[in-house]
Formats: structure tokens, C-alpha cells, sequence
């Protein structure tokens, strides 16, 4: 079945690396039209993600997409993707603030052709201040957050997250951002420029973090697998793994100390309250340390799941999609590919009940649907071959 949720929106897609083809993904899947904007073949291909074209990076990210190639520096070019404006609902690109403006593709340009337009631009820095013309990817952006500053263990240094957090929120946000102005455009008929950056997106991950700094003045410090807030809540070493706790709050102590068999605990005067264990983490991890080794994970998590408190082995990636419950959820999704035979991909996030998402169409060859989507435009195959003889195509 063919999604349809959003099959009335057209996305033009200027983007690049991460960031951006995440945020178009989430209107591509539920359907929109989303036309890729790719450099002509004698322009290279640019910098292509992990394994290039035919690489699980962009076979994943841009799916159910068509691909064109227009080079924006040549008037002809700019022509068409102007004539593509008038048929689209978004624009999203994530080029340097001042890129946009040297090719004409601005937001006062673009709604200056379709006042209805929406523009969306993805940014390191954000448009305007001191680094706005900086590049910046997503580790620098974990740094420069100060997620890199909570993430790892005491006295170990920073330690960037393991996956490109900054990149992928920037991507969600900006896509929230689009459906909150194409909501907004049916009372007022008009679009607006939505704007994000992978320096608001990892401030944004930060939350309680930042905010205790907001608030209180302090710095908050690394603390390892442990809740900076919240223990017993961290990561156990069992006699065949590793498994995290979650445990948090009087009650729930009470009940993890008897599915660990550990009753005189709760006496325990270092560890009573919430705040005093926080306080003696190093001691409280010590004696847990030596109970969970008793007994496999598997043990473990059936034990502590008895009691109702939060837990779950941890997983290579292998065995993230080995797991029953992941399996049931349709995490990802295997397709057909013409030159790749059968991939699997990650599926959509968030599940629909009437109107689902789907992945129906591999990702495109560099200019696949250039001949396809010109000619619905209106143009001639000679305009067509005019274009390719100029090298705008």
C-alpha cells in the first residue's frame, strides 16, 4: 500500500550529508512528492555518504525520493527549479547561510514566486551570528552543545555519543517545524522560513542538563552509566553481560532490594533516600556490582521485571534486531533493489494507525527523474536536450 498521509505536499530537496535528508525523510515516507536536487554528472557527486551511492547511508536516507540534477550557477538551471517553486509546498536545503543567497534561492526570492512557499534551512551555527558561515558536523556540534562534556566517565576526558545525535535532531526538528507552518498556512495562506542547526539541536538533547545550569549555576559533570539525579540507575555487570537499571524514587528502592535479595539494604543508612544514594554512588555501585555477578542477565532482567523495576539487558546491534519485541514493531524493512538484490533498511519512527508510512521506492540513481519530472513541467524533449547540451541538467 502506497502512504498517503502527505501525498498532496511537494518537497523540493536541496540537502546534503545528515541532517537534512533525515528531516525530508519523514515527508517522503508518509508520501509527499519529494524531488532530490542533485549536481549534474559532470559536477562529481560531492561528498556521498558511508559506501557511497549504492551505501546502506544513502540507500536508507533517501528512499521513496526522485532524483533530478539541475546546476543552480547556470540561469537555466535556475530556471527550472524556479518553475519547480511554483508547484512546491517546501524547499529544504542545508547549505551555508550565504550560499542560498549567492545562487537566489533565499526565502524572500523563493516567496516572491509562491507566496505559500515554505523554506527550510538547516544550518551548523543558524543563520545569523558570529560562526553563522562556520561548517560544522555533528561530533563539533556535540562538543560545542556540551553533550560531549556529560557523556563518558569521570576524569576519562569528553566522549561523543555513538551515534550523530546533533544531526539527526536537527533533522527532526526542522521537519516539526515544517509541519507546524504547513498547519499555520491553512488559516493564514501563507509560508514562512523555518530554520534550524545542529548547535540548537544538541543544546535542545542537553534539557534537565542545561537547565540545572540555567537555573542553579552549576555545571553539570560526567557521571558514567550512572543517572546524574536518580540511583540505583546505571549499567551492571551480570555474569554474561551487561544490563541497565532504572530505578528511581523510595517505593521502587523498597522493591528492587527484594528482587535482588537484599533486604538490609533498605536500612542501610547510606543509601535510604533518593539523595543519599546519589551521594554514595561509588559505594552503592560496589555492592550491586558483586550481586549482579552472581546470575546471568537473562536472570536478572526476569527477576527485577517481577518487581516492576525498569530494566534491560544491553545489546550489540546484532542483537538489537535479533530481540523479539523489536522484530514484533517492524523496526525495519527489507525491499527489492536492482542492483543490490534484497536490503533492509530502518523503517519509519512513529507508527500511524489509518494512514502509515511506507518505503516503496529504493533510493533514485543521480538524475533518475530528471526526464520525468521536466516533462510534467511542460517542457519539450528538444528544451529537455537543450538543457543537457548547455550542461544545466
Amino acid at each position: 500500500m502506497s502512504p498517503n498521509a502527505l501525498s498532496r505536499f511537494r518537497v523540493l530537496d536541496l540537502t546534503r550529508a545528515r541532517a537534512g535528508p533525515t528531516c525530508v525523510k519523514q515527508f517522503a515516507d508518509f508520501g509527499a512528492d519529494v524531488i532530490r536536487i542533485e549536481s549534474p554528472p559532470h559536477l562529481g557527486e560531492g561528498m556521498l555518504m558511508a559506501g557511497g551511492r549504492l551505501g546502506f547511508d544513502m540507500q536508507n536516507l533517501h528512499r521513496n525520493t526522485r532524483s533530478i540534477t539541475l546546476d543552480l550557477k547556470t540561469e537555466s538551471a535556475k530556471a527550472i527549479f524556479y518553475k519547480l517553486v511554483e508547484t512546491a509546498d517546501v524547499v529544504v536545503e542545508n547549505f551555508r547561510p550565504d550560499v542560498k543567497d549567492r545562487l537566489g534561492i533565499d526565502y524572500v526570492k523563493l516567496k516572491s514566486i509562491n507566496p505559500k512557499i515554505i523554506l527550510a534551512s538547516i544550518s551548523g551555527f543558524g543563520q545569523t551570528g558570529p560562526y553563522s558561515k562556520r561548517p560544522l558536523f555533528d561530533q563539533t556540534a556535540q562538543g560545542l552543545s556540551g553533550l560531549m562534556s556529560v557523556t563518558g566517565e569521570p576524569g576519562r576526558g569528553p566522549m561523543r555519543v555513538g551515534a550523530a545525535v546533533t544531526d539527526m535532531t536537527a533533522g527532526y526538528l526542522s521537519a516539526l517545524g515544517i509541519m507546524t507552518a504547513l498547519l499555520e498556512r491553512e488559516l493564514s495562506g501563507e509560508g514562512q522560513w523555518v530554520q534550524s542547526s545542529l548547535i540548537q539541536a544538541g543544546i535542545s538533547l542537553m534539557d534537565f542538563q542545561a537547565v540545572k545550569y540555567l537555573m542553579t549555576g552549576k555545571i553539570p559533570e560526567q557521571v558514567g552509566n550512572d543517572h546524574p539525579t536518580s540511583m540505583p540507575t546505571s549499567c551492571y555487570k551480570c555474569a554474561n553481560g551487561y544490563i541497565n537499571v532504572a530505578c528511581s524514587g523510595e517505593p521502587m528502592w523498597l522493591k528492587f532490594c527484594e528482587a535482588i535479595e537484599k533486604p538490609e539494604l533498605k536500612n542501610d543508612s547510606r543509601f535510604v533516600m533518593e539523595q543519599d544514594r546519589v551521594i554514595n554512588r561509588t559505594s552503592l555501585n560496589e555492592v550491586l556490582g558483586h550481586v549482579f555477578l552472581t546470575n546471568s542477565k537473562d536472570h536478572w532482567v526476569t527477576r527485577l521485571n517481577e518487581y516492576g523495576v525498569p530494566c534491560a539487558p544491553i545489546y550489540n546491534v546484532q542483537e538489537v534486531f535479533e530481540d523479539p519485541q523489536v522484530k514484533a514493531q517492524n523496526i525495519s524493512v527489507t525491499m527489492d533493489h536492482p542492483k543490490l538484490g534484497s536490503v533492509t533498511l530502518l523503517n519509519q519512527g512513529v507508527k500511524l494507525s489509518r494512514t502509515p508510512s511506507a518505503v516503496t521506492r529504493v533510493a533514485p540513481e543521480l538524475g533518475q527523474h530528471t526526464q520525468e519530472v521536466l516533462t510534467s513541467l511542460g517542457y519539450s524533449s528538444n528544451e529537455i536536450q537543450s538543457f543537457k547540451d548547455q550542461k544545466a541538467i
